[in-house]
C-alpha cells in the first residue's frame, strides 16, 4: 500500500512537470502561428503548380487523342507515314494513365473531379470508337473505319470539356490566391489574439490541471475494474480461448481451453505444440498461425480433427487474429476454438442422403426411359397384327358376300370397329411416347393464334353446334409450337366435346399473370363437368370419367397435356362440378421472346 502511494505521488510530480511544459508550449504558440503561415504559403505555391499540371495534363490528353485520330486518317487515306499504326494506338495505351493522374490531381476539388469524370467518359467513348476504326481498318473495312472515326468526332467532343477544365483550373487558381491573402490577414489577427489568450490559458491550465489529475486517477481505477470484468467474462465463456505471444507460447488461457487441453489457467510460456498431448502439432496450422503473426492475415474457420485430453476425437474450427499489445512491441495471437463435431456428423449424414437421393433419381430416370422405349416398341409392334385383323375381316366379308347373314355382318362390324379403336389407341400411345422423348424446339409462340386454330378445328369437327366463344387477349410465350398446339387442341376439343349436350355452349379462354410471375392460362366451359373426388384420374393415361357411349375418346389427351406442360416447366390442374362445367388451368414461364427472325431458340 505504501509503495502504491509513493508511485501515485511520483505520478503527480510528473504531471506537474507536464503542466509547466504546457506553459512553455503556450509561449511558443506565436512561433507556431508564424510557421503555419509560411506553410500555408508553400501550400498555395503547390496549388498553383497543381493547377498548371492539370492544364498540362488536359492538353496532353487532347493532343494524344488528336494524334491518334490523325494517324488513323492518314491510314484511311492510304497515305501512311512511318509508325502510323503505332501512333494510332498510342492514345489507347497512354490516355488511361494520364486520366488516372488527372483524377489524382483534382481529388480535392469536387467540381473539377466531376469535370474530369465527364472527360473520362467522353475520352473512353472516343477511344472505343478509335479502336473500332482501327480494327475495321485492319479488317480492310475502310468505309466502316471512316464512319467510326466520324462518329468519334461527332459524338464525343473532348475539346469542349477540356477547355472547361482549364478554365475551371484558372478560376481555382484565382480563388486560391485570394484565399492565401485572406489567410495571411487572419494569421496576423490570430497573432494578436494569441497574446491575449496566453494570459487566459495560463490561468486555466493551473486551475484545470489538478482536476484533470483527479479524473485520470478515477479513470485508471475504472480501467482496472474493466480489465477485471473482462477477465471474468473470458473465464466464463465456454468456447476455448487462448492468447499467445509471437513465439506461439501461452500468455493467457480461459477455463474452457484449460479443461479441453489439460493446461493450467495460470500457465505462461508453454509452447502451443506441447499442449494437449499433440493436439496442436498440425504443421499446416502452425504455419497458418505464424502467417497471422507475421503478415496480419486473419485465420478463418480452419477445420481439423483433434484428440483432446479426454481422449475424444473432435472436429474443431480454429480462428485466429493478431493483436497489438500495449506494453510490448511484439504482437500477440488471439486463438479461439469451436467444437463442431455434431455439425460435421450431421453434414456427413446429409451428404450420404443426397448421394442416395441422386442414385434413386438416376434409377427412376433409367426406368422412365426404359418404360418409354417399351411403350414405343409395343405400340409399334402391335400395328402389324392389327392391320392383319382388319384386312382379313374385310376379306372375309367379301368372301362370304351375300351368303353372310345379319349376325355374321354384325360380328364383322364389331371386329372392324374394335380394330379401328385399337389402332387409334396405339396411335395415341405412340404420340404419348414421343412427347417424352423428343427435344423441345423453343421459339416465340403466339398463343392467341394457336387458340384460333384449335377453335376452327374443333368447330369443323362439330358442325351445326351453337357455341358462344369468349377468347381474351393471350400473350406470346417461349416454347415448342407444335407441342403447345397439341395442348390447345386437346383442351378446346374437350370443351367442345363435353358441351355437346348443352343447348347453348359457352367456352372461355383467358390468361393472367400469376403471383409467381408466370402466365396462367384457363379454358372454362359449361358442359358436363366432373366430380372433384376423381380429379386425380383426369391426367392419367386411358383414364376416363365418362362412358364412351356418352362422350367419345380414349382418355389420353389430358395425359399428353400434362406431359407437354411439365416439360415446359409448368403445371396443370382442373376444377369441375357435375353438370356445371369444368375449368382447366396450366402455367408457362413468362419469358420475353428474343428477336431472332422466327428461328428456333434451341
Amino acid at each position: 500500500m505504501i509503495r502504491g502511494r509513493v508511485r501515485q505521488v511520483a505520478a503527480l510530480r510528473w504531471r506537474t512537470g507536464g503542466l509547466l511544459l504546457a506553459v512553455l508550449v503556450i509561449v511558443a504558440l506565436p512561433y507556431m502561428v508564424t510557421r503555419g503561415g509560411a506553410q500555408q504559403s508553400l501550400e498555395a505555391g503547390e496549388l498553383v503548380t497543381r493547377s498548371a499540371e492539370v492544364q498540362a495534363l488536359v492538353y496532353r490528353i487532347a493532343d494524344q487523342t488528336h494524334d491518334s485520330e490523325s494517324a488513323i486518317q492518314y491510314l484511311l487515306a492510304d497515305n501512311p507515314y512511318i509508325r502510323a499504326e503505332e501512333t494510332a494506338q498510342t492514345a489507347e495505351r497512354i490516355v488511361p494513365n494520364l486520366l488516372d493522374q488527372l483524377h489524382h490531381l483534382v481529388a480535392d476539388n469536387p467540381e473539377q473531379e466531376h469535370l474530369v469524370d465527364q472527360l473520362s467518359a467522353v475520352e473512353n467513348g472516343r477511344l472505343a470508337l478509335l479502336n473500332q476504326a482501327m480494327q475495321r481498318y485492319q479488317e480492310h473495312d475502310i468505309a466502316g473505319a471512316g464512319q467510326a472515326l466520324r462518329d468519334a468526332g461527332a459524338l464525343f467532343r473532348i475539346d469542349d470539356i477540356a477547355n472547361r477544365i482549364v478554365q475551371n483550373a484558372e478560376q481555382q487558381l484565382l480563388l486560391r490566391r485570394e484565399a492565401a491573402r485572406q489567410q495571411s490577414h487572419n494569421s496576423s489577427l490570430v497573432m494578436a489574439l494569441t497574446a491575449v489568450a496566453q494570459l487566459v490559458m495560463l490561468t486555466i491550465v493551473v486551475v484545470v490541471s489538478e482536476r484533470q489529475i483527479g479524473e485520470r486517477l478515477r479513470a485508471e481505477i475504472g480501467e482496472r475494474q474493466a480489465v477485471q470484468r473482462s477477465q471474468m467474462i473470458l473465464q466464463a465463456v465456454r468456447e476455448p480461448i487462448a492468447l499467445l505471444d509471437n513465439s506461439l507460447r501461452t500468455l493467457l488461457v480461459n477455463a474452457a481451453f484449460s479443461e479441453l487441453y489439460g493446461v493450467s489457467e495460470d500457465s505462461r510460456g508453454e509452447y502451443l505444440d506441447d499442449i494437449g498431448q499433440g493436439a496442436w502439432t498440425d504443421e499446416v496450422l502452425q504455419q497458418r498461425l505464424r502467417d497471422v503473426l507475421l503478415r496480419d492475415r486473419e485465420l478463418w474457420d480452419y477445420e481439423l480433427n483433434q484428440r483432446t485430453i479426454d481422449g475424444v476425437e473432435r472436429h474443431v474450427v480454429v480462428n485466429a487474429r493478431r493483436l497489438q499489445q500495449e506494453d510490448s512491441e511484439n504482437p500477440a495471437l488471439l486463438l479461439t476454438v469451436s467444437d463442431i463435431t455434431a455439425r460435421a456428423l450431421v453434414e456427413q449424414q446429409v451428404k450420404e442422403l443426397n448421394h442416395q437421393l441422386e442414385s434413386k433419381v438416376t434409377q427412376i430416370s433409367d426406368v422412365n426411359r426404359e418404360l418409354e422405349a417399351f411403350s414405343y416398341s409395343v405400340s409399334h409392334d402391335l400395328r402389324a397384327p392389327l392391320r392383319h385383323i382388319t384386312a382379313f375381316a374385310q376379306k372375309l366379308e367379301l368372301h362370304l358376300g351375300e351368303d353372310a347373314d345379319a349376325t355374321t355382318h354384325h360380328y364383322l362390324g364389331v371386329i372392324r370397329d374394335a380394330s379401328q379403336r385399337m389402332a387409334q389407341l396405339i396411335e395415341d400411345l405412340l404420340v404419348f411416347s414421343r412427347l417424352g422423348r423428343g427435344a423441345l424446339r423453343l421459339q416465340a409462340v403466339d398463343m392467341h393464334a394457336l387458340v384460333d386454330e384449335a377453335r376452327s378445328f374443333a368447330e369443323s369437327e362439330a358442325p351445326g353446334r351453337n357455341i358462344e366463344w369468349q377468347i381474351e387477349p393471350l400473350p406470346v410465350v417461349v416454347g415448342d409450337e407444335n407441342m403447345l398446339r397439341t395442348v390447345w387442341q386437346n383442351l378446346i376439343g374437350n370443351a367442345v366435346k363435353y358441351t355437346g349436350q348443352c343447348s347453348a355452349a359457352r367456352i372461355t379462354v383467358s390468361a393472367r399473370r400469376a403471383e409467381g410471375g408466370e402466365y396462367e392460362f384457363t379454358v372454362a366451359d359449361n358442359g358436363a363437368g366432373f366430380d372433384m373426388r376423381y380429379v386425380g384420374k383426369l391426367f392419367g393415361v386411358f383414364q376416363r370419367l365418362h362412358k364412351v357411349s356418352e362422350f367419345p375418346g380414349n382418355g389420353i389427351g389430358l395425359a399428353n397435356v400434362q406431359r407437354i406442360v411439365t416439360r415446359h416447366g409448368g403445371r396443370v390442374w382442373a376444377e369441375g362440378e357435375p353438370g356445371r362445367g369444368a375449368r382447366f388451368h396450366f402455367t408457362l414461364a413468362a419469358v420475353e421472346p428474343p428477336v431472332n427472325n422466327g428461328l428456333p431458340l434451341s
